[in-house]
């Protein structure tokens, strides 16, 4: 054999093994890709078998043997997938996903701005019904407990009711006061009831004033915001017909509640509260600070049946012996009552710039200028 035939028969031998090589290579590369073809495929069936299980359990309820409420709030303006979220974090529905393909698939609208009370036991279906009819304005249900918050009670007193009345903490109460984050939001939803404060400089809380006097249910799955917000609510709703008046007055919210908080603690009837004011007005006019023992108790953060030479001199704009004008903001939670005095004072043309009461018999002295004050005071001190 010549050499070229040898070259031949070596060129066709490399290229029939290479041929061979190809085969086995494409052999392997399909059994690997019928290999992963085949993981994937029980991968997508497993996948499909866990999602079909996980969206058929979010369309159950989330407890069907629960028989307590959970109050869940639902603001204005809300979207659905932000409602699915809130009634997920309350654990109303499992899951906030399913929950919004659900509303999607039929088409669910119109839900509704307010206050519901679920059960863990409610169907898919129940829970869309009743957002689409609509909540309450205030909670309703069965409360685990209440909150007392009494007029004249300050931000101090009402964190000692919530830890005493509810699981609530007063230290986490104390520290949402003072929730840049949580007031700014309540700014924003009362503008009208919160603007002056919050454009207020060195004030000890914010909210102080703001809380409304009265009994608050805590119901299941309420948060310690949704309980404070309740407070604010119901004193944006009770302020609601007097915010023209105060406005006409050319006064701030903020001035109105410090000055009702003063009335609230100076005096005992309707009749003495609108004096009272009319006597801080008078003092306004007369460029005098108002000099009340409220204020000062309240820089010490203390109560104290009469105050020392001391104690009137502490340092804090919450002084108003010391300090002219209305302070930085209101001393405690002031009723409705004391609002309305302060809007409608009543004596102002007397000129009465000082004022005394007798705490035994809650008489109250008035008088116009300083010697008829000391004459009055000693002689109801004897």
């Amino acid at each position: 054999m010549s050499q070229k035939d040898e070259k031949k028969d070596a060129l066709k031998r490399e290229s029939k093994e290479k041929i061979s090589t190809r085969a086995r290579e494409r052999s392997v590369a399909n059994h690997i890709a019928y290999w992963i073809f085949g993981v994937i495929a029980v991968l997508a069936v497993i996948v499909a078998i866990i999602g079909f299980n996980y969206v058929n359990s979010s369309l159950q309820p989330y407890n069907s043997n629960s028989k307590e409420d959970i109050v869940v709030k639902i603001p204005v303006g809300s979207s659905s997938k932000e409602i699915a979220k809130s009634l997920e974090s309350d654990k109303v529905i499992k899951s906030a996903t399913v929950f919004n393909y659900y509303i999607k698939a039929h088409n669910y609208t119109d839900f509704q701005a307010g206050y519901y009370t679920f059960k863990q036991s409610m169907s898919m279906s129940d829970i869309v019904n009743q957002l689409q009819k609509g909540g309450t304005a205030e909670p309703t249900g069965d409360a685990h407990n209440r909150v007392l918050v009494r007029e004249g009670v300050t931000i101090d007193q009402i964190g000692d009711q919530i830890q005493k009345t509810t699981k609530f903490k007063k230290s986490n109460f104390l520290k949402l006061m003072k929730d840049k984050s949580f007031l700014n939001s309540l700014a924003k939803k009362y503008p009208q009831l919160l603007s002056s404060s919050m454009k207020k400089n060195n004030v000890r809380y914010h909210l102080e004033g703001y809380l409304y006097p009265a009994t608050y249910g805590v119901f299941k799955g309420m948060t310690l915001k949704q309980l404070v917000t309740q407070m604010v609510e119901k004193e944006d709703s009770v302020l609601q017909p007097y915010y023209s008046q105060i406005k006409a007055k050319d006064m701030t919210v903020q001035q109105v509640l410090t000055i009702a908080s003063l009335a609230e603690r100076e005096g005992v009837t309707q009749k003495d509260r609108k004096k009272i004011v009319g006597v801080f007005y008078n003092r306004f006019d007369a460029d005098m600070p108002i000099q009340s023992d409220i204020s000062v108790m309240y820089a010490l953060n203390t109560h104290k049946k009469e105050l020392s030479r001391k104690d009137v001199k502490v340092k804090s704009p919450y002084n108003l012996y010391k300090n002219k004008g209305y302070g930085p903001g209101p001393f405690n939670s002031p009723s409705l009552q004391s609002i309305q005095a302060t809007l409608n004072p009543s004596d102002r043309s007397k000129g009465y710039l000082y004022f005394y009461a007798n705490l035994k018999t809650g008489k109250v002295t008035y008088s116009t200028n300083f010697s008829q004050h000391q004459s009055g005071y000693n002689s109801i001190s004897q």
